[in-house]
């Protein structure tokens, strides 16, 4: 299991590489491309890798620009990152991402939960262009939560699996018990309404799991 530290508008605290995240996600749809510049010391001192997402409207975002777009924002950034984000819609872009030497997170973020079957098909679809398949749904109550975690359980790893919402937050903490890859937190500012501090997921964490 490992820690994405998400960075936005609240930008990238000091202590940043003393909090000790696996990697850093920079929102550049929050952040803006300065913030990609301003991780560069955390990324090349503590060698912690960099996910460049920018995160579009129709998945909680703020990014509303077409694909055209999306790519001409991001081609300029990706000697800056070692992992992209890139969302089913803008999969077209993959092989670009993929030739320029980065890891591509294959993301999907839904505002309802699917059922089984359309999990395994969202799975195939986001695995033949990623590296790794990212899944966040919206439960609409616990027999969801049961659902996603017995698919992350069964599924194909590595897969990232997560909760949209401040409802069901503790399944955040949850999922990697069930082999999800990895964890987004907040250094200061969340990014995300349910987003865990990095230091209050490594309490639950270390509760959980000793």
């Amino acid at each position: 299991m490992k820690i994405a530290v998400s960075v936005g508008e609240g930008g990238a605290p000091a202590d940043l590489a003393g909090l000790h995240p696996d990697l850093v996600e920079v929102r550049l749809d929050i952040g803006g491309p300065g913030l990609l510049e301003a991780v560069q010391p955390v990324r090349t001192s503590a060698r912690i890798p960099v996910i460049a997402t920018l995160r579009s409207q129709a998945e909680g975002g703020r990014f509303g620009g077409d694909e055209k777009e999306w790519i001409r924002m991001v081609r300029p950034l990706l000697p800056l990152s070692d992992w992209v984000d890139v969302e089913l819609r803008f999969r077209r872009h993959a092989p670009e991402i993929r030739k320029g030497g980065k890891q591509i997170i294959a993301s999907c973020h839904l505002s309802g939960m699917p059922d089984l079957q359309q999990l395994k098909a969202l799975e195939r679809d986001l695995r033949s262009y990623g590296d790794l398949p990212k899944i966040v749904v919206t439960p609409r109550d616990p027999g969801d939560l049961l659902a996603l975690f017995s698919f992350t359980l069964s599924a194909e790893k590595p897969l990232c699996t997560g909760v949209l919402g401040e409802q069901f937050r503790y399944a955040r903490a949850l999922l990697p018990l069930f082999g999800s890859e990895m964890v987004y937190a907040h250094a200061g500012t969340p990014t995300a309404p349910g987003q865990y501090h990095i230091r209050e997921f490594r309490e639950l964490w270390d509760l959980l799991t000793k």
